[in-house]
């Protein structure tokens, strides 16, 4: 049994709500377990100038932990006066993860914001926003299509991720940070609703792993991503 009494193949308890901030076009709270996420989508009418010449449309991401998600109080990328490496990076995974689903062309002459900011940090806070930021990005394309800005679903497919690992010589299924800070091997997987690999990120921390590993990793990646995006279809009624 695990630090939380979990199976090795067993996911945290996964909560989304939708609609969680009056404003947005779409938001979304999301919980994989102790780790808390707001994602929000909004909808401007322009492009990046990059795009300005054609017909399609475009997501960008922004990511944010606030100070006191973790236990010591972390300063905001403002007052360091740049973006943290680890911030942009996991902004261009998120955008990277959600446009690899939509036909961007239907999406039209216009761009998606989408915000994750984490209020509550245990673990997993990129994978638990490029989840909940589909559903959020989903229900901002409901808003479209309800009032006829577009006309057809640009979604090709679902999207989620879930991190595994190595930890202790076990094979782990969505690491809480007490896991993920003494695993072996530490993965993000992001993945399809068909099944299809978007991006894997996969290091090994204190020793080398087998193609074995990583197969079996993948694994318990796929299964555990099927059950998340069975409740995202649950949750938005696909």
């Amino acid at each position: 049994m695990r630090i939380d009494g979990r199976r090795n193949d067993e996911l945290r308890s996964l909560k989304i709500v939708r609609n969680y901030i009056k404003y947005p076009e779409g938001s979304v709270l999301i919980a994989y377990g102790s780790t808390k996420v707001i994602c929000t989508a909004t909808v401007t009418e322009d492009v990046p100038p990059f795009l300005k010449n054609s017909q399609k449309g475009w997501i960008t991401a922004e990511y944010g932990m606030i100070p006191r998600s973790v236990p010591e109080r972390v300063v905001r990328d403002y007052q360091r006066g740049k973006i943290a490496g680890r911030t942009q990076e996991i902004q261009r995974l998120i955008g990277r993860s959600l446009r690899s689903v939509i036909d961007l062309e239907k999406l039209g002459k216009r761009t998606i914001i989408i915000d994750s900011d984490v209020i509550q940090a245990d673990g997993g806070t990129r994978t638990a926003a490029i989840t909940g930021s589909f559903v959020a990005l989903a229900d901002a394309i409901k808003y479209l299509m309800k009032r006829g800005i577009i006309t057809s679903n640009p979604i090709k497919d679902f999207v989620a991720a879930v991190s595994v690992g190595i930890v202790n010589g076990e094979k782990m299924l969505d690491l809480c940070y007490e896991e993920d800070s003494k695993a072996d091997v530490d993965m993000n997987v992001v993945m399809t609703g068909s099944g299809k690999f978007v991006e894997v990120q996969g290091t090994a921390e204190n020793s080398p792993f087998t193609r074995r590993d990583m197969t079996e990793l993948f694994k318990l990646a796929a299964k555990g991503i099927k059950e998340i995006i069975a409740i995202q279809k649950e949750k938005l009624k696909y």
